[in-house]
């Protein structure tokens, strides 16, 4: 950093055409710039300057050293004008996770929709019902159920589903008798109300995605807590209850400025979610 600042400064003393100019220019004392420019020509064992009272003029090793400091602005600036137009502009990597139960009927085709037209954009999906680490898993963007305890990220509500307690279309088996099908977040011991009365169930199979719950309930197994926004997406299974509500929350963890693939992700799975909420 300081052989930067050293070459920025020597710089703007030579676009300025005299130490007083670049002073003010740089808001320092002509005194300070002039022990800058001293320091930097006993590092380099050289002199870049001759000056008069009245001129300057480069030296053969100062023409040399100015190119490559011209050099070195330019990549700054390009540096520097990449990033902003890749904040206006959508481009690189998107690595978004979810669980099972949202990415498929949510997630996918929300990023889809805003993403497919897009060259410079790539997608990485990471299908998980693990809250993973945003930061060591270099997540972009996490869709979870349930609020986030880790003040580190940023998270924002994008809608809500309920779990409603479902059985098979073909089973004639008592609520109360029924096998439970419980998630992998489930105890071994579930109470629901069902009909107005509590009702305390034995985790008989457990599964740790959706898919498997919903086969399992097809199948006649038993019976297990499916998201209202699956339902009319299977056939072979009923409602019985409705038991909570769950909220969906979209967490990053940028702090300052959130690039504009994340911001897009977000909004779409947001918009997409509340039109499947309506449908």
């Amino acid at each position: 950093m300081k052989k930067l600042r050293s070459m920025m400064l020597f710089m703007t003393i030579v676009e300025s055409g005299s130490m007083t100019k670049a002073a003010e220019k740089l808001n320092l004392s002509k005194s300070v710039l002039s022990q800058h420019l001293k320091q930097l020509e006993i590092e380099l064992s050289t002199t870049l300057l001759k000056r008069t009272t009245r001129r300057q003029s480069l030296t053969s090793a100062g023409e040399q050293f100015y190119r490559q400091c011209c050099k070195l602005q330019v990549i700054l600036d390009q540096a520097w004008d990449e990033i902003l137009i890749q904040q206006q502009v959508p481009k690189g990597k998107l690595t978004v996770t979810a669980p099972h139960a949202l990415m498929d009927i949510l997630v996918l085709p929300a990023l889809t929709r805003t993403f497919s037209h897009l060259e410079d954009v790539s997608l990485e999906l990471i299908c998980s019902e693990s809250k993973l680490d945003l930061m060591s898993h270099g997540i972009d963007l996490a869709i979870r159920v349930g609020e986030s305890n880790d003040s580190s990220y940023r998270q924002k509500r994008i809608g809500e589903f309920r779990d409603v307690l479902c059985q098979s279309i073909d089973s004639d088996v008592k609520i109360e008798d029924a096998h439970y099908i419980a998630n992998h977040w489930q105890p071994e011991y579930v109470t629901h109300k069902v009909k107005g009365k509590d009702v305390c169930f034995e985790a008989k199979h457990k599964t740790n995605t959706i898919q498997q719950t919903i086969a399992l309930i097809k199948a006649n197994m038993g019976i297990g807590l499916v998201p209202d926004i699956l339902l009319n997406y299977h056939s072979g299974i009923k409602a019985i209850e409705y038991i909570s509500v769950m909220n969906v929350y979209a967490l990053h963890p940028y702090s300052g400025a959130v690039p504009i693939t994340v911001t897009m992700a977000q909004e779409a799975i947001k918009e997409d979610f509340a039109s499947l909420m309506s449908d």
